[in-house]
């Protein structure tokens, strides 16, 4: 007897909305069959791939580890059909929607200034731009593309490099000439550091001592904000000193509104910005691979 032909992208198509609508229930709603017809299918799935990819042992639906990698194959494989069939029936036009997630200092004085001239060069492209400083799940979120900066932890998500900026110690000289000037990073003791309400992957701010070994200057003060904006503008009403990105001060500096502090001391390090987004270039939609291409080429972090 001939072997029934499988329809893969069915299968996908299914597994995929079960996982985005949480249960096989509304997953059966929303595609209008029956919560059995759906729970058997995603049975004969799991036993032609011989993995289990949902665990059934909790009210929540919740994914195996394998589970999850074939969801996010799954997601690459319907938004590559899908941008198949678009770039076909329109001569390879990018369109579409691009969800983009932005730290906040990057989208507010690089992206938002940029989108005009991205959504004029491609009209049939529109976007659904986030902006926070918490670093998202792409998959949770159904972010096309996250913007990040600092060094990028191991995962599965491809990372392109639009740039980097040194770092530099700033305050408002409100708040100098209430405080004083710290000459050495000793004086920061009696000083207010600002600091981030979420966790960083430096815990303090790096100096030089005077006999150039590294140190770590610890973060106290009495105010947390959200976001590098927040803090940047913190810094501008008199609140604090804080440490920033240069590139996102650059014009304050220049403008005598912040002024640069502990330059003598500073170590040199750089702050990275990458995009990031799930899949190898090959497994892009058409209007992924456009955003990232205008980022590249057009971002300035120096």
């Amino acid at each position: 007897m001939a072997r029934p032909e499988i329809n893969r992208s069915g299968e996908i198509e299914v597994f995929v909305r079960v996982v985005e609508e949480g249960s096989f229930s509304s997953a059966a709603r929303a595609l209008r069959m029956t919560p059995s017809a759906v729970s058997k299918l995603i049975a004969r799935l799991e036993a032609r791939l011989g993995a289990r990819l949902v665990s059934r042992s909790t009210r929540k639906l919740q994914l195996t580890p394998e589970g999850t990698a074939f969801y996010e194959s799954g997601l690459r494989i319907l938004a590559d059909m899908a941008a198949a069939e678009q770039e076909a029936a329109a001569g390879a036009s990018p369109r579409g929607r691009v969800r983009i997630n932005s730290y906040v200092p990057f989208g507010v004085h690089r992206l938002v200034p940029l989108l005009p001239r991205f959504l004029e060069r491609y009209p049939e492209i529109s976007v659904d731009l986030v902006l926070t400083d918490s670093v998202v799940d792409l998959m949770a979120e159904r972010a096309d593309v996250a913007i990040r900066a600092g060094p990028l932890s191991g995962s599965r998500l491809v990372a392109r490099k639009l740039g980097q900026s040194p770092v530099v110690v700033v305050a408002a000289p409100s708040y100098l000439d209430t405080h004083g000037i710290p000459l050495t990073p000793a004086d920061l003791d009696r000083h207010n550091r600002m600091g981030f309400g979420f966790v960083r992957h430096l815990d303090g701010w790096p100096f030089l001592d005077a006999e150039g070994r590294a140190i770590m200057i610890p973060i106290t003060g009495n105010t947390l904000v959200s976001d590098g904006e927040a803090m940047r503008l913190m810094a501008l009403a008199g609140a604090g000193i804080a440490r920033l990105a240069r590139w996102h001060v650059a014009e304050d500096i220049a403008a005598s509104r912040l002024v640069p502090l502990l330059e003598a001391f500073n170590p040199g390090d750089e702050e990275p910005t990458h995009a990031v987004y799930v899949g190898q270039g090959r497994h892009l939609p058409a209007r992924v691979r456009a955003f990232l291409d205008f980022l590249v080429e057009s971002v300035r972090l120096t």
